[in-house]
């Protein structure tokens, strides 16, 4: 099986939150996902949540990358041994470890990975050379309502839902 790789450079800025997003929006269709697909707004989402950590907690600039299930012979493509799986990976040059935080009533933060932990099939973290990889799966069979109805039991802090 092949996997198609796209990846951007994420500067240390807020605003690139929003860049990334209309990057990510802009590769759907050379990915084989519709823009109109639920699946391509739980991406995006999810895009938005791993960059924002990247740039917004650690302050560091980062790379974003996405790897999609591809024919073969596809340019960029790279052998993957998870047919199926669509992966969104962060990297940044930050060595402190993703911190789930626990929200409460009107604050505005705090709830990013609880929302990844809530739309992805798995996700985790590694180190990786001075900084880390935070990433999240979504197996393209599985249904939103399946992501969500275990969005809330306990996980184990460096990877879930393995």
């Amino acid at each position: 099986m092949q996997v198609l790789q796209m990846q951007m450079e994420v500067r240390a800025d807020p605003a690139e939150v929003g860049r990334a997003r209309k990057w990510a929006r802009s590769r759907l269709a050379g990915s084989g996902i519709g823009v109109d697909e639920p699946l391509a707004d739980t991406l995006i989402l999810l895009i938005s949540e791993l960059v924002t950590n990247a740039v917004v907690h650690t302050g560091c600039p980062g790379v974003l990358r996405m790897l999609f299930p591809g024919a073969s012979g596809t340019p960029g493509a790279v052998t993957h041994p998870r047919a199926g799986i669509v992966r969104v990976e962060v990297t940044d040059n930050s060595a402190r470890p993703p911190r789930q935080r626990c929200a409460h009533g009107d604050d505005t933060g705090g709830r990013g990975l609880e929302l990844v932990e809530g739309l992805a099939d798995r996700w985790g973290w590694q180190p990786e050379g001075a900084g880390k990889r935070i990433w999240c799966e979504i197996d393209r069979g599985s249904s939103p309502l399946t992501r969500w109805s275990g969005a809330f039991e306990p996980q184990h802090a460096v990877t879930n839902r393995a």
